[in-house]
C-alpha cells in the first residue's frame, strides 16, 4: 500500500473510531504479527522496555534495533535486551549528522527488507521514519518534545505525544494524532524499584549530600550554549560545598574528558564522581537529593518521583516542561546567578508513596494502539488487552 493511499484511510478511519482505537480491534491470534521497535537515544530503553515486554506477553514479534549513540549500547547491555546495533552518532557538525541519518535509513532498510515488520515503533528516530516510507511500513512516532527536528514532507503514519503536548505544535499534516495520560516517564515509573545499595558502590555515605548532575546534550541540534555556561557554574558550585557529592552522566567520552581535565581536583577528592560503568538511571536520581540536568528525560524522570530538579536546558521550552514548572516540580535555571540563588542544598526524605504502582494508564494506551495498528493494517483481529 502507497504512503497517499495509508493517508487517505488514517483520515477515514480516524473519524470513525474514537481516540484510543481499541474499539475497532476484535480478537484474534497476533501470530505472524511483527513490530520494529527503533532505540535512537539513550532515554529510549528504558522507555520501551515495558512496551516491548507487553507486545511480548501478547505474542507478537519484536524486532529491535539501536543507534551506537550516547550511551545506548551500554544501556541495551546493561538491561539484556535483545537488538541489532544499527549505525551510530556521527557528531555535531550537522552537514554530517543529516549524512549520517540517510546512511543509517540505508542500513535500516538493508536490514528490514526481508524481515517485513509490520509497523515500525519509535521515539523520534528520523531514520527509522525515512526507513519505513521507503518500505512503505506505517510508521508511528512518538513525541514528548514538539520542537523536534522534522523530515519536511514525509510524516508518520501516526503521532503520539503526551496530552499536554499540542498537536498543532508539530507541525505535520497528513497524519493521525493521538495522546497519551500523564507524561513519558510515567510508563516505566510502574516498573521501578529502588535500590538502597547503589549509594555505597559509588563511595557515597547515607550523610553526603548527593547531587546527580546530567550536562547537556551539547551535540544535539536544539544545543544553546547558555546550558555550558550554566555548566560550568554549577560545577563549581557543587565542588565547592561543604558536604555535597556529586555523580555525573557524561553523556559521552568527550564531554567526560573536558570534566576531568577542568575539574580534576574535585575528582582526585572524591568531590565529583564519574561512574565506571553504567548504573540505573532511575536508580541514581531516586538515591539522590536534588538533580540538575540539561535534558528533558532525567528532569522528567526526578519530577515524577518527586525528587528536587533543577534545569540548565537553554533550548525552547516544551509544553511538558512548562507544565511540571506550573505544577512546581521543576525549577529553570535561566542565568548564572540563578545557580546560587536558587538551587536548595539540603537533603530530602524518600517518601515511595510517590512511586507508580500497577498499571500505568500510558503504558495500557500506548500498548493498546500499537496493537489496533498493526491488526488495522493487517486485517484480522488483535487480543483483549490489559496490562498485568
Amino acid at each position: 500500500m502507497h504512503l497517499n493511499q495509508q493517508v487517505s484511510l488514517c483520515r477515514k478511519w480516524d473519524n470513525t473510531v474514537n481516540s484510543s482505537l481499541i474499539s475497532a480491534v476484535h480478537r484474534a491470534s497476533p501470530e505472524g504479527r511483527k513490530v520494529w521497535i527503533d532505540l535512537d537515544n539513550s532515554p529510549h530503553v528504558p522507555f520501551f522496555m515495558p512496551i516491548i515486554e507487553e507486545l511480548e506477553k501478547l505474542g507478537y514479534e519484536v524486532i529491535v534495533t539501536a543507534r551506537d549513540a550516547y550511551q545506548v549500547c551500554e544501556l541495551v547491555q546493561f538491561y539484556h535486551v535483545r537488538c541489532q546495533v544499527v549505525g551510530r552518532h556521527y557528531g555535531k557538525n550537522r552537514i554530517l549528522k543529516v549524512l549520517g541519518a540517510c546512511l543509517r535509513t540505508v542500513e535500516l532498510v538493508a536490514h528490514m527488507i526481508w524481515k517485513r515488520p509490520d509497523i515500525g515503533v519509535s521515539h523520534g528516530s528520523r531514520s527509522q521514519l525515512l526507513a519505513c516510507f521507503m518500505l512503505r511500513i506505517p510508521n508511528l512516532t512518538i513525541f514528548d518534545y514538539e520542537f523536534v527536528a522534522t523530515t519536511g514532507f514525509i510524516n508518520p503514519t501516526w503521532a503520539m505525544m503526551p496530552e499536554v503536548v499540542s498537536a498543532d505544535a508539530l507541525g505535520f499534516t497528513n497524519c493521525t494524532v493521538m495522546k497519551y495520560p500523564g507524561i513519558k516517564e510515567d510508563v516505566y515509573l510502574s516498573r521501578f524499584h529502588p535500590d538502597p545499595s547503589l549509594r555505597e558502590r559509588l563511595g557515597v555515605s547515607a550523610d553526603d549530600l548527593l547531587v546527580m548532575l546530567r550536562p547537556p546534550a551539547t551535540e544535539a541540534h536544539y544545543h544553546n550554549p547558555e546550558s555550558e555556561v550554566l555548566l560550568d557554574e554549577i560545577l563549581m558550585f557543587l565542588a565547592e560545598h561543604p558536604e555535597a557529592k556529586t555523580v555525573i552522566l557524561p553523556r559521552n567520552e568527550r564531554q567526560a574528558s573536558w570534566i576531568r581535565q577542568s575539574y580534576a581536583t574535585a575528582i582526585s577528592g572524591g568531590k565529583l564522581i564519574i561512574p565506571g560503568h553504567v548504573e540505573d538511571g532511575m536508580n541514581l536520581i531516586w538515591n539522590a537529593d536534588l538533580v540538575i540536568s540539561g535534558g528533558g528525560t532525567m528532569n522528567r524522570e526526578a519530577a515524577a518521583m518527586r525528587v528536587p530538579v533543577y534545569s540548565i536546558f537553554r533550548g525552547k521550552i516544551g509544553a511538558v516542561d512548562n507544565y511540571l514548572v506550573r505544577e512546581g516540580r521543576l525549577v529553570l535555571l535561566e542565568k548564572v546567578e540563578d545557580v546560587r540563588k536558587k538551587i536548595d542544598m539540603v537533603r530530602r526524605q524518600r517518601d515511595t508513596r510517590h512511586l507508580a504502582s500497577g498499571a500505568s494508564p500510558a503504558l495500557t494506551e500506548i500498548v493498546e494502539n500499537i496493537v489496533s495498528m498493526v491488526e488495522y493494517h493487517r486485517p484480522a483481529a488483535a487480543p483483549e488487552y490489559s496490562v498485568q
